[in-house]
């Protein structure tokens, strides 16, 4: 005589959104137990990140030989708050203010290259001489991205969807741009290159002296 087999009751099958509900519970119990065992001894390199650096070797483009005497240089800090705005729609929907803190250096130099023979005289015993140099210029505006950052950024709707599908999202070109046209500007309205055509000529009146010059006189211009 066979007994009959008996079967197990089905279990009730869960709702969708309990089934949504539990996946997110398992992640959340993953992330914090991946979390706490990160901060276990010996276990911190187990879920720690690598970074690897595939970049291909530099190329050098071009070689220019230089000769200026870069006789100053200014430290500057800029804030700017750049802000663009939509005509026709609120700030909240389209618009976008950044404030930005750029920090970056000016260089002041004398180009030396520029000098001609008759720009130079010397006297028969050879203990007077006389140079005239052009007058000191100013380099490029040089951001140092280590000291320059952005302080907060507010965007519009449209312009968080957009960053979105944008190759450079919170691009901060606009900002960096205006940042070394201020600090241009503000190497212009300095002394920097009055100092620069004081540290040149003391640089040149010490040359000269431990060459034996006695008197050594320095002028600017053309």
């Amino acid at each position: 005589m066979t007994t009959p087999i008996k079967r197990l009751p089905r279990l009730p099958r869960l709702p969708g959104w309990a089934k949504v509900l539990t996946a997110v519970v398992v992640v959340l119990v993953v992330m914090f137990a991946g979390i706490r065992l990160s901060l276990l001894p010996g276990l911190r390199d187990f879920f720690g990140t690598e970074t690897h650096d595939r970049s291909g070797p530099a190329l050098l483009k071009s070689i220019q030989d230089m000769s200026r005497y870069d006789a100053a240089s200014g430290n500057f800090q800029v804030v700017v708050d750049l802000e663009k705005d939509a005509k026709y729609l609120p700030d909240a929907i389209r618009g976008t203010r950044t404030l930005y803190v750029g920090a970056g250096t000016v260089d002041a130099y004398v180009d030396l290259g520029k000098v001609g023979d008759d720009d130079v005289t010397v006297d028969g015993d050879r203990t007077t001489a006389t140079l005239r140099l052009p007058h000191a210029q100013l380099g490029t505006p040089a951001l140092d991205p280590d000291r320059s950052y952005a302080v907060s950024k507010q965007r519009g709707l449209f312009d968080r969807l957009g960053d979105l599908f944008s190759d450079n999202p919170n691009g901060e070109q606009a900002v960096q741009k205006l940042a070394v046209r201020h600090i241009g500007d503000a190497a212009k309205d300095s002394e920097l290159t009055a100092r620069a055509e004081t540290n040149t000529s003391d640089m040149l009146e010490g040359l000269l002296h431990s060459l034996g010059f006695k008197e050594v006189t320095v002028t600017y211009g053309t």
